[in-house]
């Protein structure tokens, strides 16, 4: 399923389709195509990545909290969080473009963003090529078509020698943990899940309905993962196998399929997330080998 969507992106993208289509956002509000945006503020630490990759760092006039890499992102001024945003700051910066994300940033804020004449565009990624997608309208809306262009064909050859490399393998059933009290993982939804696909991975709640769902215990035993892993800020995965050694009957507890990744490479939507894939990918492999 992951390589028919890669193929299928691949296929609009250089036929030229995607590039020439309508430039629309996620709610599919139609946007003109013209002079360059000059003075961007970014509502996602992901976009403010993608917005440095393309070279235009010194057009962003505003970001939100958590906009930390690269380094240079940490000096932009800041209109807010994701729970709130600084209207009057926003309007003081003067912006002529707005970029947001629909999962990150609440809609009341962006309709009352848009009252007052500032145009936004609202952006989602759901799986890995929709990365791709992202970067190329962000390059129209800066005037960046070819630097996007270009990091777009290296981002998807990435993806597609990963997925060419683990597509024939054993699939291994994961348990991707977001959160540890309450418990909480993924849905097939979220990209980590579609990143669990590439790497011969099977999300074991992939089928619940929401996003990020709070799971019990008694259901995980029932499904019983070869490997559990989790979101981490410092990579240090002691606490978490000391959190599941009060589990030892779990298959991934007796075999110390217990890893964690860098949040900062595979939850956010950025480029940098091909590493968390190859990150994810090698610990999948880890675990096959040790069978």
């Amino acid at each position: 399923m992951f390589a028919v969507r890669i193929c299928c992106f691949l296929i609009g993208f250089l036929s030229g389709q995607i590039l020439a289509a309508d430039l629309t956002d996620v709610r599919g509000l139609s946007f003109k195509e013209g002079k360059s945006a000059q003075h961007i503020i970014s509502l996602a630490p992901h976009l403010t990545e993608l917005l440095f990759s393309l070279g235009v760092d010194k057009q962003i006039v505003g970001t939100i909290a958590f906009s930390d890499y690269p380094e240079a992102a940490l000096a932009i001024p800041r209109v807010g969080d994701a729970s709130r945003l600084d209207i009057e700051r926003i309007i003081s910066l003067k912006p002529d473009l707005v970029v947001a994300w629909q999962s990150g940033n609440s809609a009341a804020d962006i309709n009352k963003l848009e009252t007052l004449g500032i145009p936004v565009v609202v952006t989602e990624t759901r799986n890995l090529p929709d990365i791709a997608e992202l970067l190329l309208k962000l390059g129209r809306l800066t005037g960046k078509q070819e630097k996007a262009r270009s990091l777009a064909t290296e981002y998807l050859d990435r993806l597609k020698t990963l997925e060419q490399r683990y597509s024939g393998a054993r699939t291994v059933t994961v348990f991707y943990q977001i959160w540890q009290r309450p418990l909480m993982t993924i849905n097939g939804q979220n990209i980590i899940s579609d990143a669990i696909s590439l790497c011969g991975g099977r999300n074991l709640f992939a089928d619940l309905d929401t996003i990020a769902p709070t799971v019990d215990l008694e259901a995980l035993m029932l499904a019983d993962p070869e490997v559990i892993i989790a979101n981490t800020v410092t990579g240090d995965s002691s606490e978490l196998q000391k959190f599941w050694a009060s589990w030892p009957s779990l298959k991934a507890v007796k075999k110390n399929n217990i890893y964690t990744i860098s949040s900062s490479l595979i939850v956010r939507p950025s480029l940098r997330i091909i590493e968390g894939v190859d990150d994810l990918c090698k610990i999948l492999e880890q675990v096959r080998m040790a069978q």
